[in-house]
């Protein structure tokens, strides 16, 4: 079957009179074929980009000549550009915009730009700590790496192939634009000292807590969540964990009130379903009717796993938490994983919030959180 655009340019040369020349029905026929191209080149580009296209590092350099050239007052664009000795159109302008997305200029007037206090803090601290609080600042805060950050804190970061699929499905980053964003994303973090290497996978430093030691309320992304992931009152959440302390105790502590926080009934083996009959027979039935479950790794406990085991033979999400990376087994690494560290002083709120968090994600993107069914 013919394409409209093929006919349409039929049809122009069709149209032409007899008498007409062949070079007028040529003339016809390349200006239906010139707005089909325009058309087409339309058709395929992206939409600008909602996230600095500039790493941290590099977005410094034009606060920083402000700072020592016009000793830090308000100046435009184009004479912060003359104190580099650059131009001021195109690149220079992408520039400015990623450098006011991560907080380093604003505009107190319009056609001005000035450096804020947080690129004061970069390029000339105060306080040992002045710079790595700014830059981590700047990361909690510029638009789209923020949430892919809240996304990802406290775990390792997923193989390549998957990360660009769950930024272009999860966080809207155009397709042709992926390995960008990655690339400013990456540099970024390992600026502001908020991403680490352990065992060959790349783990994104939890600061949420610490940034904000008395901040009240839940997180941006678990805000997010609620807004776009519906649960109801008879929706459950069941828990794999040991049940001898220190481990057991964290139910009531952290898991408990996590999945009340993300809207869900928890549910444990020992305390909630344990009755008369079969045990396992009550905790087929606690799994087969979660909408979601949590699973403590740490310490690998065979009942645990065993549990795990009938989880994903059902294909239910599953969310794994584990403070030790070694009790994660090989196979189910490519899963989404918590990792918490009991020597952080805030290792217990950020865990809650976090395993909040993953619960909704879970439900939203259960992909990220099921054991990949390899039979089909």
């Amino acid at each position: 079957m013919e394409s409209d655009d093929a006919i349409a340019a039929e049809k122009a040369t069709d149209q032409v009179p007899e008498k007409a020349t062949r070079r007028a029905a040529r003339k016809a026929t390349k200006k239906v074929a010139r707005k089909v191209t325009k058309k087409a080149a339309k058709g395929s580009k992206s939409p600008p980009a909602k996230y600095p296209r500039h790493s941290i590092e590099k977005c410094i350099r034009i606060p920083k000549a402000i700072l020592d050239q016009n000793a830090g007052k308000p100046c435009t664009v184009k004479e912060s550009a003359k104190f580099l000795g650059v131009g001021d159109a195109g690149s220079y302008q992408v520039e400015v915009s990623s450098g006011i997305k991560y907080g380093f200029l604003d505009r107190p007037n319009p056609g001005q730009i000035a450096v804020t206090e947080r690129a004061k803090k970069i390029i000339r601290p105060q306080d040992p700590q002045d710079e790595i609080a700014a830059l981590q600042e700047a990361i909690l805060s510029a638009p789209v790496i923020k949430d892919v950050y809240g996304h990802y804190r406290g775990e390792n970061l997923p193989d390549t192939q998957f990360f660009h699929n769950a930024l272009t499905d999860n966080f809207g980053v155009p397709a042709d634009k992926v390995d960008e964003f990655q690339e400013v994303f990456l540099s970024s973090l390992r600026s502001a000292q908020l991403l680490v290497e352990h065992d060959g996978k790349m783990r994104v430093v939890d600061v949420s807590h610490d940034r904000s030691h008395g901040r009240t309320g839940d997180s941006p992304t678990l805000k997010k969540l609620e807004k776009s992931v519906k649960v109801t009152s008879g929706d459950s959440c069941f828990v794999m964990m040991p049940f001898a302390p220190p481990l057991g105790d964290y139910y009531t502590k952290i898991y408990k009130p996590a999945i009340e926080k993300a809207g869900l009934r928890p549910v444990r083996a020992d305390t909630e379903i344990f009755a008369t009959g079969k045990i396992i027979d009550q905790i087929w039935s606690g799994i087969y009717h979660a909408k979601v479950l949590v699973a403590e790794l740490t310490s690998r406990n065979p009942n645990v796993f065993y549990e795990l085991g009938l989880a994903h033979a059902l294909q239910k999400p599953v969310v794994l938490i584990s403070s030790n990376e070694n009790d994660v087994p090989f196979d189910l690494k490519h899963i989404r994983v918590i990792y918490y560290d009991v020597t952080d002083p805030f290792w217990g709120s950020k865990l809650l919030d976090k395993v909040a968090e993953n619960i909704l994600s879970a439900i939203e993107n259960p992909e990220e959180a099921v054991l990949r069914n390899h039979i089909d």
